[in-house]
């Protein structure tokens, strides 16, 4: 399938991410600059703008995921590159300059700041377009900055984070937790009317990526999942009942549908970086001992998403030992470097559903338990039934189906979980961290 990313490589360098929110022009005269495109563009220029934003999304994500993963202690970095990844991320404090805190920061702000430029330019383009044209770009661009925003909240949680940075001269306030919340879901909701107003078809091609989600209505779909999220945040289960009715949720459907970032080894496309070499020196990135022990017998997503280091040829099963820690697995979620990083799955909508189940309809919150448990090999749920064991069975199958996609932190934080007995201190010294600082310059 064709690679639209190839296309629109140069359009990162469009823009430049500083410090402090603020997008500024790079002078460049073989690509355009950001106000040639915030001011009259054509229709071959917004569509430029629309597929970078999908592009641009899919850089430094391995930042977002490892150092969630890692406070969460899903898995470690023993690779030994950089000792912060054993050190302060395990330790604290979290330096509120260093790259740990900034680089991922960095990134999601980048996408809403692509999306506010792409919602600009749609506004002032003399290209002609129809109100329902108009509407898709909106609905599309407010639904990946809402994604985007909510990413970067589950690093900053308490800290909290901007929601309006469209003019780098009037930043908005940095706003806390629940009402950051309150402003995804506004823009998500949004993006739903825009794209109930956006007739059959996008004005622009999508990648394979938007698979089965790209027309305004299953695009809509994808939105509303998204929102699903942000009200199980939120701690509304009704509102996630409802939202997954909306969405593209199958309790019998295929555990890996939904919307993904997609990859490629060929022109100026990129590789998914969380791919890690089985048995490689380098490449030690270590699934915590725990989630190996924890298991329960025939679980699938153990061979699936681990390998039992074996360096060497014969290969020889070898302990990883760095910096105090050890461990025995290496993270293999991902198969190769062409593969799929996804935003949202089915199998996190049939475990939110679930949830959402435990206090309203228990059949209902088994059958969603076995969906997801059948699926990975095992037999139907045999325990309690109350509501807080339900509860530590879904937590416990959320973190075999959705381990590396920085679920765990959120999860442990939102449930009241998130001390000695779900996050192991495997050293003297060692700490629960909950939250990334405020980036330095953001304080200013």
């Amino acid at each position: 399938m064709k690679n639209i990313f190839i296309k629109i490589f140069f359009f990162s360098a469009i823009l430049v991410f500083s410090g402090s929110c603020e997008l500024e022009e790079i002078d460049n005269p073989n690509a355009p600059s950001v106000e040639s495109f915030a001011e009259g563009a054509s229709q071959a220029d917004i569509q430029l703008l629309a597929a970078g934003l999908e592009a641009v999304m899919r850089n430094d994500l391995e930042f977002h995921y490892d150092t969630m993963s890692i406070l969460g202690r899903e898995y470690y970095d023993l690779s030994g590159v950089d000792p912060r990844f054993t050190g302060e991320l395990l330790k604290g404090p979290l330096d509120n300059n260093g790259f740990l805190t900034t680089r991922a920061f960095a990134a999601w702000y980048k996408i809403v700041k692509g999306a506010n430029v792409l919602l600009t330019a749609v506004e002032n383009s003399q290209a002609g377009f129809t109100d329902a044209d108009k509407n898709g770009y909106y609905g599309y661009a407010n639904t990946l900055k809402a994604y985007a925003l909510l990413m970067v909240l589950n690093r900053q949680y308490q800290n909290g984070i901007r929601l309006e940075v469209a003019d780098p001269d009037n930043l908005g306030p940095i706003v806390g937790y629940d009402a950051a919340l309150t402003g995804i879901m506004d823009l998500l909701n949004e993006g739903f009317a825009n794209l109930a107003n956006a007739g059959s078809g996008f004005d622009y091609a999508m990648s394979s990526g938007f698979e089965s989600f790209d027309s305004p209505s299953t695009f809509a779909q994808f939105n509303r999942a998204i929102a699903a999220r942000v009200a199980l945040y939120q701690g509304n289960m009704a509102e996630v009942r409802s939202l997954l009715n909306a969405s593209f949720f199958d309790i019998g459907g295929d555990m890996n549908m939904g919307v993904k970032h997609v990859f490629g080894a060929t022109g100026n496309d990129i590789l998914n970086a969380q791919f890690h070499v089985p048995n490689q020196s380098g490449q030690e990135f270590m699934i915590h001992d725990s989630w190996i022990a924890d298991a329960e017998a025939g679980d699938a997503r153990v061979a699936e998403k681990s390998n039992l280091f074996s360096p060497g040829d014969p290969p020889v099963p070898t302990t990883v030992m760095f910096d105090g820690l050890t461990a025995d697995y290496q993270v293999a979620v991902y198969d190769s470097n062409t593969d799929p990083v996804y935003l949202i799955r089915n199998e996190e909508l049939i475990l939110m559903y679930a949830e959402a189940q435990v206090n309203n309809n228990t059949a209902e919150a088994l059958a969603g338990i076995n969906a997801v448990r059948n699926a990975a090999g095992l037999a139907d749920y045999a325990g309690a039934t109350d509501a807080t064991s339900l509860i530590e069975e879904i937590l416990n199958q959320r973190r075999y189906s959705l381990i590396a996609e920085g679920h765990r932190l959120v999860d442990l934080r939102r449930l009241g979980r998130l001390n000695e007995n779900y996050i192991p201190l495997d050293r003297p010294g060692d700490n629960i961290l909950d939250s990334f600082p405020t980036p330095f310059n953001e304080g200013l």
